[in-house]
């Protein structure tokens, strides 16, 4: 409810008092005439008879980044509040969040200032919980985040685009609004004279907030939100962008990393491997041993040469830019968010690879960087480093059309080519309009595959459905890959957390792999196994397998279209592996845990007396044709739920070197039983791959051992031998 003696608002009430405003600000010139211009307005503002006060946040509403819920006219009082409205999977949102941190880092909750966000929905998967959880690690919000799941607060004040800023005064009374992206230099107008106003007047408090990061609970793991992967045919390697680590990881198939580049921090340089850094980089392509990444949060396409280990900037400036037609020197464009990448020619009679197609996100648009000269449908001959539109006007539509510059796009995320005839077109993942499209590298034209619907402007026409064509429906797909040997298209249907494939001739899409269920189960069949928001894919080893970036799971997931089976890739480093750019710091090592499709063994009951030594001895075989996987720890460990007394003293865990020299575990009943009977269990995880390291797995299996503890010695009890066939 709103403070007493204020009146029911909405956003309209502020419309006139600050549009006469934002007209003064435009006809002043120096920084002190726009100061005293809103220190003016809020004058006229503060004295209205009636604040136009936020409503309280409703009750039960549920928290993060705080030790506990935040009221408007408890904890907030005395401050000036930035409330910011998003919905995570929002371009406009993100491109907003760098502005929220620079205001961050200016002015403190000790100088009266707080940024709360309130996340309104606009996909049923962005409402839950764990996944804005996720997008507020991935996006390094520190400020506390409200899950107005319902949207009553957006509904309430009349908010009606993502993202809006409303501006409170101490009182919980607005200010100021600002609807869209692009607003910087307001809001810090606007923020730093509300501040000096009430400092003025004695009503803001210095006390702080109780804040309580979601990111320092977290346990560490190899890879943090991975969003893209390509393999590269020539050198048996994959290419991963670890987004959430800031780092591009260069990784043999058996999943032992040759390079690490930049990391673990966000930032923006060129040179050495080991000075280099990005900013939650996403696509990726390489070819001769050169990676080209689409550094999304930096406005960036970056080259690496992993032969003379060097960075560079290929194209855009380091700031968003806002230009939708390019034309200019790679280096010289401005450009957007750019998501994805993969290579293409210029013409049939060209004979190799010359343009870096681009998928950018942040201008709803299909871009083009010529790696040499080339020609591009209905353009003339084009320099090499020309950085240009080829498809989507920059509205945020879901327009099919003919002319490629007058179709329209909705955050494209995702790029796969499809160059031989009849096919001859780009894959588009069009994330918003949760379509997946094509271009035409005859002509240009754009067209329509699956899912949305007709009405260009529609941009919530979602679901989880599979069909043929329209009747389809996606959530927010980030990833497409083209599989040339079966003519079929693997798409990352992100928020539905499912693997779908399409039969681009039929426009039939269905369900390949993954429940629906936003988990991390890793079953033997398809059709069990979960994923959680997965972002990119690819195809591999002469399409039999897709290497999945199985992004908010922090795993990079196999599926073998041969035998519809599903694994874990392992990611490790070895005292061999070349990591020239900075990784993150060894931690204590933790016991994984076993995937819930391990199978169990209870074995029979063993009794012993205190004081007896039981062995253990590993009988487990690998299937055909595999080996345990190098520099990857496979291992074994104990546990004795409820009764820990058992493994006191004990050595718990160790590692399995070989296959064919398998360890023995030993285990000594202690001197002091806290009770008669107890289940010893002994769980064991293999890391294995093919002969020629092409595919690797990992496996896990549980024995349950239990044990009767009697005071009469018993004999030599032989050692129990724990057989399992993988």
């Amino acid at each position: 409810m709103a403070a007493s003696g204020a009146r029911s608002c909405n956003l309209s009430g502020l419309l006139p008092a600050q549009t006469s405003l934002e007209y003064a600000l435009l006809d002043a010139v120096t920084q002190e005439e726009k100061d005293g211009l809103v220190y003016q307005y809020l004058q006229k503002v503060d004295g209205w008879e009636q604040d136009l006060s936020v409503p309280e946040f409703p009750e039960g509403l549920e928290w993060l980044n705080t030790e506990e819920p935040i009221s408007v006219y408890k904890d907030l009082c005395g401050k000036v509040v930035v409330l910011d409205f998003f919905t995570y999977c929002c371009i406009n949102c993100i491109h907003l969040l760098p502005d929220l941190h620079a205001l961050e880092h200016t002015y403190s909750d000790k100088d009266g200032l707080l940024i709360v966000g309130v996340h309104s929905a606009k996909f049923p998967n962005e409402k839950v919980l764990d996944n804005i959880r996720s997008a507020v690690l991935r996006y390094n919000i520190t400020h506390p985040v409200v899950n107005d799941a319902d949207a009553s607060l957006w509904q309430e004040l009349e908010v009606s685009c993502w993202p809006t800023l409303i501006i409170l005064g101490p009182r919980g009374n607005m200010l100021f609004s600002l609807i869209g992206e692009g607003h910087k230099e307001k809001l810090f107008l606007y923020t730093s004279i509300a501040l000096k106003y009430y400092k003025d007047r004695g009503q803001i408090r210095a006390n702080k907030i109780g804040i309580k990061l979601y990111k320092d609970s977290l346990p560490p793991s190899p890879l943090l939100f991975p969003g893209k992967i390509t393999v590269d045919h020539v050198s048996n390697r994959l290419v991963i962008a670890d987004t959430g680590h800031h780092r591009i990881l260069v990784v043999w198939k058996n999943g032992q990393i040759q390079y690490s580049i930049g990391g673990p921090n966000p930032g923006r340089k060129d040179g050495i491997f080991s000075e280099s850094s990005f900013n939650s980089p996403q696509g990726v392509a390489i070819m001769n041993n050169i990676i080209y990444v689409a550094d999304t949060e930096n406005h960036l396409i970056r080259k690496i040469d992993l032969e003379a280990e060097m960075v560079s900037t290929v194209a855009g400036i380091g700031i968003q830019g806002t230009d939708k037609e390019g034309g200019a020197k790679g280096d010289e464009q401005p450009i957007s968010s750019p998501w994805d990448v993969v290579f293409g020619r210029s013409g049939s009679e060209v004979q190799r690879d010359n343009i870096l197609w681009i998928a950018m996100a942040g201008t709803h648009q299909i871009w083009a960087l010529l790696l040499d000269c080339g020609r591009l449908p209905k353009k003339n001959e084009l320099k090499e480093g020309t950085c240009l539109r080829f498809a989507g006007s920059g509205n945020e539509e879901n327009r099919n059309n003919a002319y490629p510059h007058k179709a329209g796009f909705a955050q494209p995320s995702g790029l796969s080519l499809a160059s031989e005839d009849p096919w001859r077109c780009l894959f588009v993942a069009d994330s918003e309009s949760s379509t997946v499209r094509t271009v035409s590298l005859k002509d240009g034209a754009v067209k329509h595959l699956v899912g949305g619907e007709r009405d260009p402007m529609n941009l919530f026409a979602f679901g989880d459905v599979d069909g043929v064509g329209i009747s389809a429906r996606l959530q927010h797909p980030l990833g497409v890959t083209w599989d040339k040997k079966r003519n079929l298209l693997y798409v990352a249907d992100s928020y539905n957390h499912k693997i779908k494939v399409v039969d681009p001739k039929t426009k039939n899409c269905t369900t390949l792999a993954g429940t629906g269920n936003a988990s991390n189960i890793i079953s033997s069949s398809f059709t069990d196994s979960t994923f959680n928001e997965p972002g990119g894919l690819c195809i591999g080893e002469n399409g039999e397998l897709l290497y999945v970036a199985d992004t908010n799971n922090h795993q990079i997931k196999v599926l073998d279209l041969e035998t519809k089976t599903v694994s874990v890739f392992p990611v490790f480093t070895s005292e061999n592996a070349v990591v020239d750019g900075p990784c993150l710091a060894e931690k204590p090592k933790t016991l994984p845990k076993l995937p819930k499709s391990a199978p169990g063994v209870r074995l029979s009951p063993v009794a012993a007396c205190p004081g007896q030594t039981l062995q253990f001895k590993l009988r487990l075989d690998l299937p055909s044709g595999t080996k345990l996987t190098e520099g990857a720890s496979s291992c074994w460990f104990l546990s004795a739920e409820g009764n820990e007394w058992l493994l006191q003293g004990q050595i718990p865990s160790g590692e399995i070197e070989s296959i064919s020299n398998q360890p023995t575990i030993s285990l000594q009943i202690p001197g002091d039983c806290l009770s008669l009977e107890a289940i010893l269990s002994i769980s064991v995880f293999l890391y294995y791959c093919s002969a020629d390291s092409s595919a690797c797995m990992m496996k896990g299996i549980l024995f349950s051992q239990p044990l009767q503890i009697t005071d009469t010695q018993q004999d030599c009890i032989p050692p129990v031998e724990l057989k399992y066939i993988f």
